[in-house]
């Protein structure tokens, strides 16, 4: 049996976020549908009451946790913390058909909802989250109280990604970010990062073994991403 580090994080990372004070739940959305929410084990002291609770979504490269684990320690005391794994990371899964960005965050807003979040929470999306965390902003502007947003667009136009995927070399996004090989693994985690440190081979070999599932599902939800270039941009008076 071959052991994968990437699953020995993870494990050991559950242990440390129960530690922590912060657990996962799964909750189904609809039937087909379930999504996995990190969530705060116990109910809210002082220091969450007298902060909005944080929403944080994560990007393409990794599941919620493993993307969000250090802000998550640093502001699980003083902040209700509420981290979602999207359809096909982590254990959420879904049997519809879409794959939508739209999709994804009306499941974020049911299990919220379900969760019993009844106050505005400030929104942290990276990448595919933040896209994700636009959507949700502008179908559900009650639950959003502000939204700090990186490395993405508002809206994923075919002309921003024929420019991007220009720049960086590839002809699609799945292609950059769902590699079949090692050497695609180390390219796509080279080019999302600056000055990206030097690993052993079996590192990238482990992250493509323990990381990179679902991979049909993940290469359609990245084809609905894509809008066409005539799209109506929307305004978000929550971003900061």
């Amino acid at each position: 049996m071959v052991i994968n580090i990437f699953h020995i994080y993870d494990l050991v990372l559950r242990w440390v976020m129960k530690a922590a004070g912060i657990i996962p739940v799964q909750l189904q959305i609809e039937p087909g549908t379930s999504m996995n929410f990190w969530v705060p084990a116990r109910k809210p002291n002082k220091n969450h009451q007298n902060h909005p609770p944080l929403l944080f979504l994560h990007g393409f490269a990794a599941n919620a946790i493993m993307t969000w684990q250090f802000q998550v320690l640093k502001f699980a005391k003083t902040h209700a913390v509420y981290v979602p794994d999207f359809m096909f990371f982590g254990d959420s899964v879904t049997d519809r058909p879409d794959r939508s960005p739209e999709f994804q965050a009306e499941c974020v807003a049911e299990g919220l909802r379900k969760l019993g979040v009844e106050r505005r929470f400030v929104l942290v999306g990276f990448s595919y989250g933040a896209m994700v965390g636009f959507r949700l902003a502008e179908k559900y502007p009650e639950l959003v109280e502000a939204m700090v947003v990186t490395a993405a667009p508002t809206v994923l136009t075919e002309r921003i990604t024929e420019a991007a995927l220009e720049k960086i070399g590839y002809k699609s996004w799945s292609e950059y970010l769902i590699p079949e090989t090692v050497k695609g693994v180390k390219s796509m985690l080279e080019i999302a990062s600056f000055e990206f440190p030097r690993f052993p081979r079996w590192i990238f070999k482990h992250y493509l073994e323990g990381m990179i599932i679902h991979n049909k599902e993940r290469a359609e939800l990245l084809e609905a991403l894509v809008t066409p270039n005539d799209v109506t941009i929307s305004r978000y008076p929550q971003v900061l």
